[in-house]
């Protein structure tokens, strides 16, 4: 054979070898970054991070990140009310109901690498109860914290109180930072000052980047002492307006919008797009203002026809809403006698036109959709029987300047869900007269006191009724109009399953600990 064909030949066998080892290469670069990224869980926030501080904010845009990476004593089940263990393994309460002692899960490790002990623990809950945050108010009824070893907490109560361990689980209760950090950055603040953008806990993930107004990003904890987290890595790019969020989940840049994606669109998703839901307790309420036209009686008699949520709940949500039964979300109270809407729109209309001109404005809490929504199926309702009604978004915060001021709204729509699944949590929160929630200041000091009965009450029955019938004793006195109470709604790519949606959190907080591809 000659020299240059010889030649030709194993040249072209190199070039098919080199090729072909070329494209092994180039797909197992294809294969390992399509692994990497599957290993990548991207979450849109639609506000900024207040704080990371878990005492020092009533966090609701960053919660989950915050839940990820801080864990308490206890904690709800995921899709439950049930309290379970996370950083107590056990824990027994004294014949008085006064002492509670937990005891630690062994070899827990804080992100910078100190041992959890009990005295974390009491550190971390004096700093709370004394630091003068904004959360101490679920500590304020502790008397003493002690730690009579290293895997021994023991918390003393001023008096009995029935919903001390749901203020511990629920997703605002006390978490437990590295005593470390908190001696570190002390600073004359409690470092709150370096918390706010930092945090060192115990939970599955860490925090590692915090880039305000842009994206936040989780990292996996590889020495986290409980199951492993599917996810090595979750980002939170911050994308306030729910139509990019929307565009962003249909071409692939983030897997799920997790909360807000309007029930109207549900039921023509794309095929690649899945929807899971869970009950919530997200209930939309109605607060009246003192002094408006539903003072008369019958003038509320009427109103309350018109606007009966049996008539309008399923335009607005579809299958998603649940008409509430009382005052307090339906999965942590059912009523023996749920509220009565009256239905007789003849008498509505005949009321109304005995007095004259009705005419009443409508505030809504923030600018959600849901909330203008609701609103216009109400003033269509109110149109029928002859009220004249119009609806306004609240300036941001101007909700909380509402009581005495005659030119608030007449009635106000608002979301009023607890931080606990424990009645007193609800009517404390929003119903008494010194609740931070009661946003017109109503007062009705004989269901205050049937109140009162009811935190002290043991007997799980015994104590529903208190609160069923203080709830139905607001809304017979008109300060308080229970409406709908909506599931937690999470639309995301095929394929991501278990998401641990829990109904005490806000919607659409997904467990990340759990979720996984």
């Amino acid at each position: 054979m000659p020299k240059f064909l010889f030649a030709s030949i194993v040249s072209r066998i190199n070039l098919a070898i080199g090729l072909r080892l070329l494209a092994l290469s180039l797909g197992l670069l294809i294969s390992v970054a399509a692994g990497h990224a599957e290993n990548i869980l991207r979450i849109p926030y639609s506000s900024d991070i207040g704080t990371l501080d878990p005492d020092n904010g009533f966090e609701v845009a960053g919660l989950t990140a915050l839940d990820s990476v801080y864990e308490g004593l206890v904690k709800y089940e995921a899709s439950s009310t049930k309290i379970v263990g996370s950083l107590a393994k056990s824990w027994e309460m004294s014949g008085d109901g006064l002492a509670y002692t937990f005891h630690l899960v062994h070899g827990v490790k804080f992100h910078d690498g100190t041992i959890l002990n009990a005295d974390a623990v009491v550190t971390s809950f004096k700093r709370r109860r004394d630091g003068g945050f904004v959360q101490n108010y679920t500590l304020a009824n502790v008397a003493d914290i002690a730690a009579p070893d290293s895997s021994t907490v023991v918390i003393t109560l001023r008096h009995a109180q029935p919903s001390f361990m749901d203020s511990l689980a629920g997703p605002w209760g006390p978490k437990i930072i590295s005593s470390a950090v908190l001696s570190d950055h002390a600073k004359g603040d409690f470092a709150t000052g370096w918390l706010t953008d930092h945090a060192v806990g115990t939970g599955p993930f860490k925090l590692a980047e915090f880039k305000r107004g842009e994206r936040y990003v989780l990292e996996r904890n590889e020495d986290y002492w409980g199951a492993r987290p599917f996810f090595g890595k979750v980002e939170f790019p911050v994308i306030p307006d729910i139509g990019q969020q929307i565009l962003k989940l249909k071409a692939g840049e983030i897997d799920a919008v997790p909360a807000n994606f309007p029930f109207a669109q549900l039921g023509s998703l794309p095929a690649d797009l899945e929807i899971t839901s869970a009950p919530s307790m997200t209930q939309y309420e109605a607060f009246i203002k003192p002094g408006s036209p539903l003072d008369d009686a019958e003038v509320r008699k009427a109103v309350l026809t018109a606007i009966n949520p049996n008539l309008w709940a399923k335009d607005a949500f579809g299958q998603y809403a649940h008409v509430s039964k009382s005052l307090y979300p339906n999965i942590m109270l059912n009523p023996g006698q749920p509220v009565q809407f009256p239905t007789d729109i003849e008498a509505a209309k005949s009321a109304i036109a005995r007095h004259g001109s009705v005419i009443l404005t409508i505030g809504l809490y923030s600018a959600n959709p849901s909330y203008g929504r609701i609103a216009d199926l109400m003033i269509a309702g109110l149109s029928l029987i002859g009220v004249q009604a119009t609806s306004h978004i609240m300036p941001p915060g101007a909700a909380y300047a509402m009581k005495g001021d005659p030119a608030a709204p007449d009635m106000l729509l608002i979301i009023a869900s607890p931080d606990a699944a424990h009645p007193d949590n609800q009517a404390k929160a929003f119903f008494t007269k010194d609740a931070p929630l009661n946003l017109y200041g109503s007062t009705l000091p004989e269901a205050d006191a049937v109140v009162a009965e009811g935190a002290s009450a043991v007997d799980l029955a015994a104590r529903n009724a208190f609160y069923e019938k203080a709830g139905q004793m607001y809304f017979d006195a008109g300060h308080f109009i229970p409406l709908v109470d909506v599931d937690d709604v999470v639309v995301h790519r095929k394929g991501l399953k278990d998401l641990g949606l829990r109904p005490v959190f806000p919607r659409g907080s997904i467990d990340y600990s759990r979720v996984r591809r």
